[in-house]
């Protein structure tokens, strides 16, 4: 499926505060309706979409003042001046986590250092919607608690927010929409802006996730609350209090059908939100939040929590080259039109047992997801648009997918100020 050809992507319901009517969304492919399309200038796609044609490496280099090392964790993560697993010494209730991302962005109301906060809450017909909204009170961000899973015009509030006198913003966005925000950014005349991220581990729309959760659950509608853990458990909680896990081999993800995630997802090179001030998710956190400060505006935000925030060193344990491999066999084996095979039960139990304890775990957990993305994004390009392989993959994702046999054939290369030389003097980089 490719965005923008769907008939699901109308604007949200209005809601009394901080909702706005959006315009319509024009058709657009590989789009995911981060709504910028929406605005007063719909062709200010072409500038902005990371699906187009992105300047990843100029636009660290412009939001954080350089670009990232190629020889430490930060060719997997990206600009970065501080890691930590995470968590808040007193929870949120309704938070996802711990409710980083939802202290982070109330500290920046109540000390006014913004003047509201563009973010989701969920549509009041469906509480995995995703609704764009204006928050203007640190309290009424309680009601953004929590994940949800859809598409979202988040960009096209912007304008309605600089009509109401909004000048100093913060954004709590996903990795296509903080490209498109940080590409505009200098047009939007703000005197603040200040962006925190979250990592997208694959969205897909809110209608396709209802599929997910029916073959999880004989009712679907009492899931509250879904996780997908960095111990290779998928999390439930129940409206009647049940929770219970279901590890990652155990997944129906072979019954989804291949239109489930859509091209935009697989294809997309920025897991890790490389351009937000701070970026808070779960990938490299061992059970606890995994937080990223990328630059001193972020570094700031995190230290402005105090020890309401408890912070510690990120784990890493395991080898990610055989869960990185053997996925890549089935992304290439499904591209050549070849059914994935499906694990007996037993051995996928088995499967369930062992990872945990001997696959990639914590920052390893995390470098294997980054590295599955760039071989994902490269085939899946390869397969259905090459053309725009040349635009929309950056040096540093070649040279994740290097050490598993994928390089940029000529025609595959980015155009000056793409590619480096290094990527072809370097083989074997790691």
């Amino acid at each position: 499926m490719e965005l923008g050809e769907a008939s699901h992507l109308q604007p949200p319901s209005p809601l009394p505060a901080g909702s706005v009517a959006l315009r319509a969304a024009p058709a657009r492919r590989l789009c995911t309706d981060c709504g910028v399309s929406r605005m007063a200038e719909p062709s200010l796609c072409a500038t902005a979409c990371q699906f187009i044609r992105p300047d990843h490496d100029a636009l660290e280099r412009r939001v954080h003042g350089r670009a990232r090392r190629t020889d430490d964790d930060e060719r997997f993560f990206g600009v970065s001046r501080g890691m930590w697993r995470a968590r808040m010494r007193a929870p949120a209730q309704g938070a996802q986590w711990s409710g980083i991302t939802t202290a982070l962005a109330a500290r920046l109301l109540e000390t006014g250092e913004v003047d509201a906060v563009l973010t989701v809450r969920p549509d009041p017909a469906d509480r995995w919607r995703p609704e764009p909204v204006i928050v203007r009170s640190a309290g009424d961000l309680a009601a953004c608690r929590g994940m949800r899973m859809g598409f979202a015009p988040l960009l096209a509030m912007i304008e309605p927010a600089i009509a109401q006198g909004i000048r100093r913003l913060a954004v709590i966005a996903i990795p296509c929409q903080v490209h498109a925000l940080r590409a505009l950014e200098a047009r939007l005349g703000l005197e603040e802006l200040v962006v925190i991220g979250t990592p997208c581990s694959d969205n897909t729309s809110t209608e396709n996730f209802h599929r997910f959760l029916a073959r999880l659950d004989p009712d679907p509608a009492s899931i509250a609350y879904l996780e997908f853990r960095a111990d290779y458990q998928v999390e439930l909680r129940h409206d009647d209090g049940r929770r219970r896990t279901i590890p990652f081999i155990k997944l129906p993800i072979s019954e989804l059908g291949d239109d489930f995630f859509p091209t935009t997802c697989r294809t997309c090179v920025d897991y890790c939100n490389s351009l937000a001030d701070v970026c808070v998710g779960y990938m490299g956190g061992s059970g606890r939040q995994w937080v990223i400060a990328r630059n001193a505006r972020g570094e700031r935000l995190l230290d402005g929590l105090g020890d309401a925030l408890e912070r510690d060193a990120p784990r890493s344990a395991g080898s990610r080259a055989g869960a990185v491999r053997g996925f890549m066999r089935n992304l290439e084996r499904a591209a050549g039109g070849l059914p994935l095979r499906r694990a007996p039960d037993w051995i996928r139990g088995l499967l369930a047992w062992l990872m945990p304890r001997v696959g990639p775990r914590g920052l390893e957990f995390a470098r294997a997801r980054v590295e599955m993305k760039a071989v994902e994004s490269i085939i899946h390009l390869r397969m259905k648009h090459p053309r725009r392989l040349r635009a929309m993959v950056p040096d540093h994702v070649w040279r994740l997918a290097r050490p598993y046999g994928l390089h940029p054939e000529e025609h595959e290369r980015a155009r000056a100020g793409g590619a480096s030389p290094a990527v072809r003097r370097t083989p074997n980089a790691t």
